[in-house]
């Protein structure tokens, strides 16, 4: 096959699809990537050979409120819309002006892309290739019988929860991100598209493969038959090196509790590393903190930092994990059984937390900023017992079933002998 990677430049959109690159081409396929040019060094290591997209809409490695900096003026809803309109919406045109570029140089059997990468299904709409999406987020594919995607609402069953449901979807759609829709349909206008439907989700009619495990998500009674849930599509990070206390924190034998704020949401470590250093000082255990290039000053003496931390090493050490739920960070902590507590309320992060909460595996806070007093008690309760260690062991389980790079090449291919030729580039 040729394959047309297409993703937003930020690293968890990226990062989920290298281990599909890389199965497909150890399958003998030939894969192009098309996205920022600071992830070009991890997108060749796969074998795949990387594409840069316009640079008018590559974020070249700058965090959102460098690229745009009025919305660091605006809260709650209103810097919610305006993230969608900027950040994922007004790209389209130039995200399909890239695909057909590409395509026109060389065919591809398919687009495979993230679901915040909207050019691609819109191409798809213009007499494009096929294009598979990859859930980069929690399910956002709405359901009578499941929350609406967004403000992490908790799960409950019933014929009340359903009508909740409705309810709030309903203000969501048709009040909440009404203007977002109706931005979104004045680009698709100037495309020669018509207005799109209501709704987050960009998930394919085709093939849609879905970061995470069934037991993650909330239950639903019916699961469209294109979607597959993959497993944890994590990678690798790059070699990092042992800190020089490493050796140190295994000789404390104390519970070890790391706390990360990751890779993109760590510009202020005072929302919920600093607290959590803070607030286990006096406890026997071991605190170790994820903390980029800040420095952090001097710490208690049970605890430890450093800019990057090699994952494959210090999870399984791990006794309970503080995070603002960034999905990957997730993903890595419950493939390898660990409870969480979680306190994010930005992007997707609420509904991330929710379905920890949903699964038992963890606590959810509510916040982005919680108090000393509230890390210390979830991170007692969860180290305390309740189930939440049995739990995530048994998410580590489903995780373990799981290959999630040679299962989503593997749907890839079926997909393709199933009868879909070679795209146009049109």
């Amino acid at each position: 096959m040729d394959l047309l990677f297409a993703t937003m430049p930020v690293p968890g959109h990226v990062v989920p699809l290298l281990p599909i690159a890389r199965a497909l081409i150890d399958h003998g396929h030939r894969v192009r990537w098309c996205t920022g040019r600071v992830f070009e060094d991890r997108i060749t290591a796969t074998g795949a050979e990387f594409v840069a997209m316009d640079p008018s809409i590559d974020h070249m490695g700058r965090n959102v409120d460098t690229l745009f900096p009025e919305r660091t003026k605006l809260k709650g809803v209103a810097k919610l819309r305006y993230d969608m309109r900027a950040v994922f919406l007004d790209p389209i045109p130039a995200q399909v002006s890239d695909l057909r570029r590409l395509l026109t140089q060389r065919p591809a059997d398919l687009v495979l892309h993230d679901t915040a990468y909207v050019g691609a299904p819109v191409l798809e709409q213009l007499g494009g290739p096929r294009a598979v999406s990859v859930g980069v987020t929690p399910m956002m594919l709405p359901a009578a019988d499941v929350p609406p995607f967004g403000p992490g609402m908790r799960y409950r069953s019933g014929l009340a929860a359903r009508l909740s449901y409705a309810a709030v979807r309903g203000l969501l759609d048709n009040v909440v991100f009404k203007p977002v829709f109706e931005h979104r349909d004045r680009i698709l206008s100037t495309l020669g598209l018509p207005a799109g439907e209501r709704g987050l989700a960009s998930v394919s009619p085709h093939l849609h493969l879905q970061n995470g495990v069934a037991g993650l998500e909330h239950p639903r009674a019916h699961l469209p038959a294109q979607v597959k849930y993959v497993g944890a599509l994590v990678d690798p990070a790059p070699d990092v090196e042992l800190p020089a206390w490493w050796d140190r924190m295994l000789r404390a034998g104390r519970p070890i509790v790391h706390v990360t704020q990751g890779t993109v949401a760590d510009m202020d470590l005072g929302q919920l590393v600093l607290p959590t250093i803070r607030a286990l000082a006096d406890e026997d255990v071991t605190v170790v903190a994820s903390v980029g290039s800040h420095d952090v000053g001097t710490l208690p003496g049970n605890a430890f930092a450093a800019p990057f931390l090699p994952y494959d090493q210090l999870l399984p050490l791990v006794s309970a994990m503080v995070t603002n739920g960034g999905f990957g960070g997730v993903q890595l902590a419950l493939a390898q059984g660990v409870p969480l507590v979680v306190a994010g309320m930005t992007e997707d992060k609420p509904e991330v937390a929710a379905r920890v909460e949903r699964s038992g595996a963890g606590l959810n806070l509510r916040t982005s900023t919680p108090s000393e007093k509230a890390v210390l008690a979830a991170v007692r309760k969860v180290l305390a017992g309740g189930g939440y260690r049995a739990r995530a062991e048994m998410l580590a389980q489903e995780y373990r079933r799981h290959d999630a790079g040679v299962l989503s090449a593997g749907y890839v291919e079926r997909l393709v002998r199933e009868g879909v030729g070679k795209g146009a580039g049109t």
